[in-house]
């Protein structure tokens, strides 16, 4: 009887990949917002933008470090459940164990024959070791959230870059930062089922009153 190998996980997850964009734009809307467009100069200026990239260097190696213990902790639950499942031969207590880490929406749709059948499944597997190592595929993902992080700043900096006009500059960075939030929403509801008109919109309102405050502000 054939097997079919079981599909492999994305480095990173849409939502993953949405956060961790998002994240960059609003940490580089941060610096690019304390820089009054009408007195700024060029010093001014490249001050600003060494901020924003140390900024999002420094951020996109926490968050990097912070995938890897994560991808670790979730790695060693599952670890955690198989020992459970070798440990007790208790129907029950499998059940309970299994439907404990199921998704809300999955857990409401299954029923004791399908937890049956997954236990049985589960408890054929080796059992893990005690120490949960840390795999290629962790730091292949902690590079990508890296990536994500520190490389969504340059699309609203680079206005700065080859301008000399600092309002005009300004005022183009915001206005690539708001296709960028649309795009991101788009994304997001294409991922998830919803309407990416409506995600789309919602995250360039927030972008638009995300940039009236900084404006207000002084930006």
């Amino acid at each position: 009887m054939e097997t079919t190998a079981p599909p492999r996980r994305r480095l990173l997850d849409p939502t993953e990949r949405f956060s961790e964009i998002l994240f960059g734009l609003l940490m580089v809307l941060t610096f690019t917002g304390t820089m009054s467009a009408t007195e700024a100069g060029r010093e001014e200026v490249r001050s600003m933008l060494v901020g924003a990239l140390g900024c999002n260097l420094a951020w996109g190696l926490v968050d990097a470090v912070m995938y890897v213990l994560t991808s670790i902790a979730m790695r060693g639950r599952g670890d955690v459940l198989l020992r459970q499942l070798a440990a007790s031969a208790d129907k029950a207590v499998g059940h309970q164990v299994i439907a404990d880490v199921l998704p809300e929406r999955i857990a409401e749709v299954v029923d004791a024959e399908d937890l049956e059948r997954i236990r049985k499944r589960l408890t054929l597997a080796p059992v893990p070791p005690m120490r949960t190592r840390v795999l290629k595929e962790d730091f292949l993902g902690a590079a990508g959230v890296f990536l994500l992080v520190f490389l969504s700043t340059f699309p609203v900096t680079i206005p700065f870059m080859v301008m000399s006009d600092a309002r005009l500059a300004l005022r183009i960075s915001n206005a690539v930062a708001l296709v960028m939030l649309f795009l991101l929403g788009w994304s997001l509801a294409k991922s998830t089922g919803g309407s990416p008109w409506r995600f789309g919109s919602a995250m360039l309102l927030l972008g638009m009153a995300l940039v009236a405050i900084i404006v207000a502000l002084g930006g």
